[in-house]
């Protein structure tokens, strides 16, 4: 497992910076006033609403945000403002390694699984993966997934129970550190320096709005690198919004995954709710967790919890 984030406390400061697409002020007003409202402090990166092209400024000043925000030991936890696309970009040129004497929590899910990995890779602290400031407010927010985000900034325990989900489900019981996020960008992060290990882990992925035949060129190139043979078990969350050719490819994504895996002998749900789905519940990337899929399904995070 790797280190758990110190848990905020009210008055703690929490930081925004938007490392991909571009925001406005309208757009993260409702999500820092929520914040506010759980009794902490805000503080916006310099650029956080630039503006270059469809990033939130240049690639210099988006990696001088998160830095900054990184090396400010004021600041407890940090938000990622949107997703996108944007954070390849600035991955190699920022210092993760204050976080390893200070550990903060990172806030943020689809393409900011690139720094997720590249931590989880390096640097050996846990992140959040979750909804992002954009998302905490919108009209179709579950309070539960924000809540969740609360409860684990705070230190409660974290334990999800689903009734069983998917009829391709496979039963077992297993513990292991949970890794993934996004598989799209997973894929993309192959054979980098933020490729993460999966041998002996609990592998998580989700996707949106792909073609059905690139899920499948996703998982051959998953399982043709090893990734999915010495899993523990794997979760999959949200395969939302696929797409198809004129000629049908004749599988849904689930049932893609599911062939992908069916050699081996893990534990496998499908249809966590997590992703990019309306109910996207958070996850604590790095962290052990015990999962056991039945009749229902819990995945229970095994970090201690605070006093």
């Amino acid at each position: 497992m790797k280190t758990i984030p110190p848990f905020l406390q009210p008055g703690d400061v929490i930081g925004i910076c938007a490392p991909a697409r571009k925001v406005s002020s309208d757009e993260m007003k409702d999500g820092i006033n929520w914040l506010t409202s759980k009794g902490f402090k805000v503080k916006e990166s310099q650029h956080l609403y630039g503006q270059n092209n469809q990033f939130s400024g240049t690639d210099e000043e988006r990696t001088s945000d998160l830095q900054s925000l990184i090396n400010d030991t004021e600041v407890k936890a940090i938000f990622f403002a949107r997703g996108g696309y944007g954070c390849a970009r600035i991955i190699d040129r920022i210092d993760f390694s204050p976080l390893e004497k200070h550990p903060k929590w990172l806030v943020g899910f689809s393409d900011m699984t690139v720094i997720h990995s590249h931590i989880n890779a390096h640097h050996g602290v846990g992140t959040l993966h979750a909804p992002m400031m954009i998302n905490l407010l919108q009209e179709k927010r579950n309070d539960e997934a924000a809540n969740a985000i609360i409860d684990i900034l705070t230190g409660k325990n974290i334990r999800y129970s689903e009734k069983n989900l998917n009829s391709l489900n496979r039963n077992g019981v297993c513990e292991g550190e949970f890794v993934g996020g996004n598989l799209s960008l997973l894929y993309a992060l192959a054979g980098t320096p933020s490729d993460i290990s999966t041998d002996g882990k609990i592998l998580f992925i989700e996707d949106l709005d792909e073609y059905l035949y690139h899920i499948d060129r996703m998982m051959m190139q998953l399982k043709r690198a090893g990734k999915l043979t010495h899993l523990k078990g794997l979760v999959v969350g949200g395969m939302s919004d696929m797409r198809d050719n004129a000629i049908p490819f004749g599988k849904s994504a689930i049932e893609i995954i599911a062939e992908a895996v069916a050699e081996y002998d893990y534990p496998v749900c499908f249809d966590f709710p997590s992703g990019h789905i309306d109910r996207n519940l958070p996850m604590v990337l790095g962290a052990d967790v015990r999962l056991e899929v039945g009749n229902e399904v819990t995945l229970t995070f095994l970090y201690d919890a605070a006093s």
